[in-house]
């Protein structure tokens, strides 16, 4: 039996969109910037995905849609496409509970002198807007805040942390909405930001697909130079097979959302209360209702046992059962996951959460099936020592 319950990490691309990308591979492989026939329908096929991008996120202008590898490549765009524009060091803010793709470059930017306020979360990794209101300065250019975090699964109150930004500042509004975009309603317009990530293999398009949305009006610095594909924002000729297939999933997703995100949602309630009441030594993290519907996330603090949430991964893949873990492995010792400190568990505690993600596919026997597993075998007596 193979249950896989890690989609908050990659999906499986939809059989539709299996299908397109593979016709395209053999019968549209032309360059989009070439004026024969073979470029022409190539430059089409873009077109048509940059529209139904736009379509998915109700952005008015297809042209605010910019191709880019995925969550990381259009995270990094937007960081220092704003920041390079600056002569000297200015002034960032963004949350504790970042992903590492907007966490390292805002980083490396620290390095360089520029000033970064890391917005504190509470207990269920929420950031309060006040924080935000507080923190503006007359330098501040750029505020970057996840939508919807993948580790613990909370959603953050983008709309009014924008409204916040607008209010009292001239500062740039950027989210990375990868976990968001394809499984919950996605309105830039509504929302009100300037720049907004998504990765396509987050929701059954192929890897190596995704994008930033770009406010009209806000101007970028590229990262890569050359031809001056993507509106000189991306150059390199455009990978036509990844594009289409984001834009497929794009369509496929707006036609699902809503039957879709009830669905997901009663599965992630469910599931919660399952694991509660049977697996009373597991606690849920992040916030249960501003909460990515496809996502539930615990902490193990089992009464004798010492066990990471690595280790369960590793039993659970045994099993068939594919989860993810927060904490990670580097030269050999096992870490404590950054975004549950920053939440304020311990060190220790920050070694044991566990994630569970759901897809299309996932059923609720996949879920009791999972359940029974953990409470018979690897949290009551299986579990080896640490």
């Amino acid at each position: 039996m193979a249950i896989y319950l890690d989609s908050s990490a990659t999906t499986a691309p939809r059989p539709e969109v299996i299908e397109l990308v593979t016709t395209i591979l053999k019968d549209g492989w032309g360059n989009p910037s070439s004026l024969h026939s073979w470029g022409e329908s190539s430059a089409m096929i873009l077109e048509k995905a940059r529209w139904q991008v736009a379509d998915l996120l109700n952005a008015s202008c297809a042209d605010s849609i910019i191709f880019t590898s995925g969550g990381t490549e259009s995270d990094n765009l937007a960081i220092f496409g704003i920041t390079s524009q600056y002569d000297s060091p200015q002034h960032i803010i963004t949350s504790v509970v970042e992903h590492s793709a907007i966490e390292r470059p805002v980083q490396f930017l620290e390095k360089q002198g520029w000033q970064v306020t890391r917005l504190p979360v509470n207990r269920e990794g929420r950031v309060n807007p006040e924080d935000l209101k507080d923190s503006l300065q007359d330098n501040t250019v750029l505020i970057s805040i996840i939508y919807g975090q993948s580790e613990v699964g909370t959603i953050q109150p983008i709309k009014k942390l924008v409204e916040i930004s607008k209010n009292y500042s001239n500062a740039l509004f950027h989210t990375d909405a990868v976990q968001m975009v394809g499984r919950f309603p996605v309105d830039v317009e509504d929302l009100g930001v300037d720049l907004l990530s998504l990765s396509g293999h987050k929701f059954y398009s192929i890897k190596g697909s995704g994008a930033l949305y770009i406010k009209r009006g806000v101007k970028l610095n590229p990262l890569l130079y050359g031809g001056g594909q993507e509106n000189n924002l991306r150059s390199g000729t455009q990978a036509i097979p990844a594009i289409a297939s984001l834009g497929l999933a794009s369509v496929l997703a707006q036609k699902d959302l809503e039957s879709e995100n009830v669905r997901l949602r009663e599965l992630r309630d469910y599931f919660i209360d399952l694991m509660l009441f049977h697996c009373p030594y597991l606690s849920l993290t992040g916030d249960r209702f501003h909460r990515l519907p496809h996502h539930v996330s615990f902490l193990i603090n089992h009464p004798t046992l010492e066990i990471t949430g690595r280790q369960v991964v590793r039993k659970l893949s045994l099993k068939g059962i594919g989860i993810s873990a927060g904490s990670a492995c580097s030269t050999g010792k096992t870490l404590p996951s950054p975004i549950l400190l920053a939440m304020g568990y311990s060190e220790k505690e920050a070694l044991r959460g566990i994630r569970f993600s759901f897809d299309r596919n996932t059923t609720k026997q996949d879920l009791d099936f999972t359940c029974e597993i953990l409470k018979s075998q690897f949290l009551i007596g299986g579990a080896e020592k640490v």
